[in-house]
């Protein structure tokens, strides 16, 4: 975990750079493009081959017009799992499910910065997870919003998830005019996780690591890989290549 303000990873106060140490690059295979009929297999067998986490896709059928898995299934998922769930909440209203998702296993609960309003918006949903006892809070913007809509939260949270595709279905292309987001997100002094979903592959994975994102979303390029042990340690590797010297 990195150093903390009062309430999460965000932007570091005058001083607090030396008490960091560099975030090691996290490969978070997404769940949605796995084998559905055997999960707690896939799940095991991507563990197997190195993964850090386990990104899981919650959507409702509003926010985007796909519609997913909710807590119960979650729930199953944590019971076979041995590393942390990153879940991702694509819903239109994250507070009614800070709860259930914590309760389900969420380590990482993320929501979307597009479903609130405003400053007061966002913050009331940080409150409500991190009194529902979340132990890692995030945000996440879409490809079209501008990351400076979350500037007044980021020493709140410990996660950015920097969207690269528009949300809602798996096999996207990968959108580069994204990466700008990551780079003002660091040069703004934000040393939290930073998240890219969306198209990431042998090619698109070592740009968003250079950028400095350090926490990777991939499906179809890990769960549709034929040596996916092969695939997970070459993507770490081109990332820790890639990203910036100090981080």
């Amino acid at each position: 975990m990195a150093a903390r303000t009062s309430k999460g990873s965000g932007v570091l106060a005058q001083g607090d750079a030396t008490q960091l140490k560099p975030k090691p690059i996290r490969i978070a295979p997404s769940l949605l493009s796995c084998d559905f009929a055997r999960i707690a297999e896939e799940v095991q067998r991507v563990e197997r081959c190195g993964a850090d986490w386990h990104h899981v896709d919650v959507m409702d059928g509003h926010f985007v017009p796909n519609l997913t898995i909710g807590p119960p299934v979650v729930a199953k998922i944590h019971e076979a799992a041995q590393l942390p769930l990153d879940v991702h909440l694509m819903i239109t209203d994250p507070i009614r499910y800070a709860e259930p998702f914590r309760q389900a296993g969420a380590q990482v609960l993320t929501f979307h910065a597009e479903v609130t309003e405003d400053h007061a918006g966002l913050q009331a949903v940080i409150d409500a997870f991190r009194a529902a006892g979340v132990p890692e809070v995030g945000v996440a913007l879409n490809p079209d919003t501008p990351v400076q809509r979350i500037e007044s939260i980021l020493d709140q949270v410990d996660l950015v998830l920097v969207m690269s595709v528009f949300p809602g279905f798996g096999g996207q292309s990968f959108m580069p005019e994204v990466l700008p987001k990551v780079e003002w997100l660091r040069d703004r002094g934000y040393r939290g996780w930073i998240e890219m979903d969306g198209g990431l592959n042998q090619d698109t994975l070592p740009r968003c690591a250079a950028a400095g994102a350090n926490a990777l979303v991939a499906g179809s390029a890990i769960f549709g890989a034929q040596d996916m042990q092969q695939t997970i340690s070459a993507f770490r590797a081109k990332a820790e290549a890639a990203k910036p010297i100090g981080d």
